[in-house]
């Protein structure tokens, strides 16, 4: 294990919504740093001029904010460095790393059609590229050039991915990278190496379609003197369809899962498990997952989105919420549905709905739909109400309305009220309970009958049953 302090980065665009990729990327280089007592940083990559927004900068902070993973350091704009990028660019074309390309769009593009009409491989010619003893073409005028970096044109680049293992690629393979545009502004390739450089990164954590990007990343390292960075290429997602899931195709913003009725922690669960294991661990804190994320362990193969699963792991953690938390929840979402209510409600009410409800709801949409029936009207289903409340059962429940008026209003007294009801008028439970749950809440199913009725409050359900 090195002695360097452990620094790791997360580096989205803000070019749209900080997707479910990157959410994953960003909590393993998270987990990694705190495991190993190092440092996070969040670098927010906008020299995508024409599409970054701050919406979306706005949107990436409050992902990263709802998943809790904090960062030491950011966030950090690259557009706010280009002096120190150019510093670096005017450096490398002093040495003879970097120089001054004039082809036109049109000539890069024929001479592309030229080599794979000859079955080439479609790289840069090398037309403006300095070399001993070499004529360069004259500076023609009115064209602005581009920067590219003198890539080495033999030999291999070899790195040890933290979750690959050894990889090899030729520098055949590769070109003279672009290095800046004609406007002036770093590429990638480029500014995420002085970056990393500069922010002393020490791991980096990405999905695997950066692969093609780190031999370029490695050789401006090189070329730098810089200290390279150890990298881990992580598997993509795939969705239901099994196709990639990103920003154009299929993926869903990670603000959309909390207002979708998601708690933080159960994605930040679902999401570590999706290309990642300790055991046969399902579920575990974020305290258990620091320490048990240590690098190794990560899969090799895609990752399956299942939106099942994840249903299935937001319902554990909503067992395991505490009331009072899921009552401030469940109030927004209440609110969504216009049913506003009172801060003492929230506060000595709502808990004691959610800690009724919450063992059969998998999200806080699901807990709300539920608690709505406590704090607006219900409509009945004409079908099932013709179905449940008959003639047979209209004086049982004309009996129990009368009981409940005068009982003690706790759980034990309308119990023994529901049950002194079943043994005069000779019912069973079932056909007592499922017409007043119709009546009271507007379903036939719910928790214990006597807690339901308690919740609702003597004078609701009063008024409701007298809806027969």
């Amino acid at each position: 294990m090195t002695t360097t302090k452990i620094r790791t980065r997360i580096a989205p665009s803000p070019t749209g919504f900080l997707h479910l990729g990157t959410a994953r990327t960003a909590l393993y280089s998270w987990a990694y740093a705190r495991h190993f007592g190092g440092e996070f940083v969040l670098r927010i990559e906008d020299t995508d001029v024409a599409r970054s927004t701050q919406d979306s900068v706005d949107q990436i902070l409050a992902s990263m904010k709802w998943l809790g993973l904090e960062y030491d350091e950011g966030p950090m704009y690259q557009m706010q460095r280009l002096d120190r990028y150019k510093a670096v660019v005017d450096q490398m074309i002093a040495e003879g790393k970097a120089y001054y390309c004039y082809s036109t769009p049109e000539e890069l593009d024929a001479v592309r059609e030229a080599k794979k009409a000859r079955g080439e491989k479609a790289l840069y010619d090398g037309t403006w590229r300095p070399a001993p003893g070499k004529t360069l073409p004259p500076v023609p005028e009115g064209v602005k050039p581009v920067v590219r970096f003198c890539n080495p044109p033999d030999g291999d680049v070899t790195w040890n991915d933290l979750v690959k293992g050894p990889i090899t690629i030729s520098n055949r393979e590769i070109d003279d990278l672009i290095i800046v545009r004609t406007d002036g502004i770093p590429t990638y390739n480029f500014a995420v190496v002085v970056d990393d450089w500069d922010m002393q990164i020490s791991h980096v954590f990405r999905g695997d379609e950066h692969i093609n990007n780190t031999p370029w990343q490695i050789n401006i390292f090189n070329a730098l003197g810089a200290a390279l960075p150890q990298f881990g290429h992580c598997p993509v997602i795939l969705g239901d369809d099994g196709q990639k899931l990103s920003k154009r195709r299929g993926a869903v913003s990670v603000t959309a899962y909390d207002e979708g009725g998601y708690l933080p922690e159960a994605m930040l669960n679902y999401l570590a498990r999706l290309g990642w294991s300790h055991g046969d661990e399902e579920l575990f804190t974020r305290e258990q997952l620091v320490g048990w994320f240590d690098g190794t362990h990560l899969n090799k193969s895609p990752a399956q989105w299942d939106p099942v699963k994840l249903l299935w792991v937001n319902a554990q953690y909503i067992k395991q919420a505490g009331n009072a938390r899921l009552a401030s929840l469940v109030a927004v979402q209440l609110q969504k549905q216009n049913i506003a209510l009172s801060a003492e409600v929230i506060e000595s009410h709502l808990p004691q709905v959610c800690a009724l409800l919450k063992d059969r709801c998998d999200t806080t949409v699901a807990l709300a739909t539920w608690a709505a029936k406590f704090y607006s009207d219900v409509v009945v289903d004409a079908a099932e109400k013709a179905q449940l409340v008959t003639d047979a059962v209209k004086p049982a429940l004309q009996l129990l309305a009368t009981k409940l008026l005068t009982c003690a209003w706790d759980k034990v007294s309308i119990a023994a009220v529901i049950k002194e009801v079943l043994t005069v008028q000779g019912l069973k439970m079932p056909q007592l309970a499922m017409p007043v749950r119709v009546l009271v809440v507007g379903t036939p199913q719910t928790p214990s009958l006597d807690a339901v009725l308690e919740l609702c409050g003597r004078e609701k359900v009063i008024a409701r049953l007298a809806m027969t």
